[in-house]
């Protein structure tokens, strides 16, 4: 099926002039009810050098209207881009809902170029091409289009169309020292590209291979196959998809929440203690962290007023005001909505050796947002999946990350929530909203016990702390990040 042959197809000037009109005029139609209907549509680039990926990219900022697109190509990773995971720089160019982005090569580039060059083998270029099937199928699962072209030369054909460019002086500068060297590896960059379209070929996200050596028939066939696949993207949109229904939890189950005990407590001396001595460990740890460019990310969950504010302020004072960041999680803003919910979080990943404090998290997705109905059945349950692969990402680049549910019990709560509207400065913390969630104590401890079973893994488990005592929760707190740090030291 990938056998990349010499593919030969042509289009003739006449065909093509008189094709033209009605193709742009149904694009710029099926682009108007895109943005009406709120699909992000992901236009990917990619082939052969000198296969025509340019030419496209001019003509479709042509056809199209350039307000509701934005096309990205990427070179080498800057400084900043080389400081998170690989997948970093293509959330945060994602288009917004109702948008055009269109991508060349993008995520494809650097696991290709790895192979090509030798620097990775084929297990490896495997595992990568796995994690892309993974991020386009979160994609598309969110409702976004992705449309993939893969632009195809023979070696005759590359070499023809590089040798033309090179003879005409106002289009030499098109042809890099990369070009000819790629020109030479064309076997070798065969074979990877075959491996690559084979694996990557998705029910959701499919590769359409075509000959790039014609002009006009490069462009008439990208734009037929993007009208057809705009036109049945809003047709599945239209219909009302089948949601799955979620399986209720037994009244007789355990409670993960439930066997903790919340009735160990610490002596305020000793709190001061081990709190003084945990914490010049905390700062110790975090220099070496830094000189090494080892980040941490630090998420905190846990039922309201479960003291997450209190731990935060007694991490903070052990960490260089330069080096760290808290981030406080509140409903998500137009710009945040208009994007795939965990893009939030990808945008505000931390560099090289800094800390990164979440309070509350994109665990959100299937606690409140599951209980409140803010989020379909469909949506949170393949969240779990979503979150586990994120996770994945984010300690396959080195960063160290812990996450901590505080609990209480329904009773602490109460007697906490009583005084703070007694206390001038805490008023600000309650709200109506946080005495109406207690009627749902039930339902969140179910989620709750269900996220911690789906998402406590290997590389990201979750710590339960018993909270009731907010002496013992910090130190407990304060302990696993010092233990976690050493660990990522050694």
């Amino acid at each position: 099926m990938f056998e990349l042959a010499e593919l030969k197809n042509r289009v003739s000037k006449a065909a093509y002039v008189d094709a033209l009109p009605d193709l742009r005029s149904r694009l710029l139609e099926l682009q108007l009810q895109v943005e009406a209907a709120g699909i992000p549509v992901i236009v990917l680039l990619a082939g052969v050098d000198a296969a025509g990926k340019g030419d496209l990219v001019h003509v479709l900022n042509e056809w199209l209207d350039p307000r509701y697109m934005r096309t990205t190509a990427y070179g080498e990773p800057s400084d900043e881009e080389r400081e998170r995971p690989a997948h970093w720089r293509y959330w945060l160019a994602l288009p917004e809902r109702g948008r055009i982005g269109l991508h060349i090569v993008a995520w494809y580039g650097p696991p290709m170029a790895d192979r090509l060059y030798e620097r990775i083998g084929n297990a490896a270029l495997d595992a990568e091409l796995t994690r892309i099937n993974r991020f386009e199928k979160a994609l598309t699962e969110d409702g976004a289009l992705v449309v993939k072209f893969w632009l195809h030369l023979s070696k005759k054909q590359q070499r023809r169309r590089i040798d033309k460019l090179e003879e005409n002086p106002e289009t030499r500068w098109r042809v890099t020292d990369v070009d000819r060297k790629h020109l030479k590896l064309y076997d070798r960059f065969i074979a990877v590209a075959e491996r690559t379209l084979r694996e990557t070929s998705t029910p959701d996200a499919p590769w359409l291979i075509l000959n790039g050596y014609d002009a006009q028939y490069r462009r008439l066939t990208v734009a037929h196959h993007l009208i057809d696949r705009l036109a049945s993207r809003l047709s599945a949109h239209a219909a009302a998809p089948a949601l799955p229904t979620a399986v209720p939890r037994s009244a007789t189950e355990t409670s993960l929440l439930g066997s903790l005990d919340l009735s160990q407590r610490l002596e305020r001396e000793t709190y001061q203690k081990e709190k003084a001595r945990l914490q010049g460990l905390i700062s110790q740890l975090t220099r070496r962290l830094r000189a090494e460019k080892r980040s941490s990310i630090l998420l905190f969950e846990g039922w309201d007023a479960a003291g997450k504010g209190g731990v935060i302020r007694r991490i903070t004072p052990a960490l260089d005001a330069r080096n760290y960041r808290v981030i406080p999680i509140a409903a998500p803003t137009d710009e945040e909505k208009s994007h795939h919910y965990l893009w939030r979080f990808w945008r505000h990943l931390p560099r090289a050796g800094k800390v990164t404090i979440y309070d509350r998290s994109w665990y959100g997705r299937v606690l409140v947002e599951r209980v409140e109905g803010f989020a379909t059945a469909q949506e949170w349950m393949r969240a779990y999946t979503e979150i586990n692969d994120f996770e994945e990402d984010l300690t396959d680049r080195g960063i160290v990350l812990l996450k901590f549910w505080l609990h209480i019990s329904k009773e602490e709560q109460h007697r906490r929530f009583e005084e703070r509207k007694l206390t001038a400065y805490k008023r600000f913390k309650i709200t109506e909203e946080d005495y109406r969630n207690r009627e749902k104590w039930g339902e969140y401890e179910a989620a709750v016990d269900e996220m911690v079973t789906r998402t406590s893994t290997e590389f990201a488990p979750w710590y339960l702390i018993p909270a009731n005592d907010k002496y013992h929760a910090r130190i407990e707190v304060l302990r696993l990040i010092c233990a976690a740090y050493e660990k990522a030291l050694k």
